[in-house]
């Protein structure tokens, strides 16, 4: 009858199995959240694990077995050098971002560019850092101290490696697909990732190479 006032239960019942399985009231969060959600895990892995690696060292820095210290070894002029580069290269890096979000292709190539040239650059200086370590007899093999300091800076190295191929992909993407949502979002996460690295190395210079020179 028209008259009949239907049962709320059933009402609720209909609105229940109308609903998609698996997903709360408001449904699956959008992709911008769980890539965001998803980067930022992985960003605090990674400083767990660098938070580990600056753990080992502060413990195997006083163990040169006979060895060469850090106060002999060190060159701070050229790390000097090489932190500015980096440091550089997180605000071309920045530059970049912007151009990427106002979608002006040239300029995001230009940036791009310079940014992985003071990557290029900073990587250069640090090989040969490493190198010349080795021809002087401290190799890893040397000291616990060696070992740790290898270790320690050749791990953020590979990470700076990572990152300009992922940047140099980034520019492929760019030229081949245009400034679609996915790109920018990996822009904006290449970023976070590049001025992380940025910020594991001045504690890195600080511990490591101020400490080191001072003691």
């Amino acid at each position: 009858m028209s008259g009949e006032i239907a049962d709320p239960r059933h009402e609720g019942d209909q609105g229940a199995r109308s609903d998609p399985p698996g997903h709360g009231e408001g449904g699956p969060a959008p992709k911008q959240v769980t890539v965001a959600f998803g980067f930022w895990v992985f960003l605090l892995s990674d400083i767990i694990m660098f938070s580990g690696l600056f753990a080992a060292y502060a413990v195997l820095a006083p163990n040169t077995a006979g060895g060469p210290q850090g106060s002999e070894l060190f060159e701070l002029r050229l790390v000097f050098v090489e932190t500015l580069c980096l440091l550089f290269s997180s605000f071309t890096c920045g530059v970049m971002s912007i151009m990427a979000v106002r979608q002006r292709a040239g300029a995001t190539y230009l940036w791009g560019a310079l940014t992985a040239l003071l990557g290029l650059s900073f990587l250069a200086i640090e090989l040969y850092e490493l190198t010349h370590l080795v021809l002087e007899g401290a190799a890893p093999t040397r000291s616990a101290f060696l070992s740790a300091l290898f270790t320690l800076v050749g791990a953020h190295g590979l990470h700076v490696a990572a990152g300009l191929v992922w940047l140099t992909v980034m520019m492929g993407q760019v030229a081949t697909l245009g400034f679609t949502d996915a790109v920018e979002r990996r822009l904006l996460c290449f970023g976070l990732y590049w001025h992380a690295l940025d910020i594991i190395w001045v504690a890195l210079f600080t511990v490591v190479y101020l400490y080191g020179v001072m003691g």
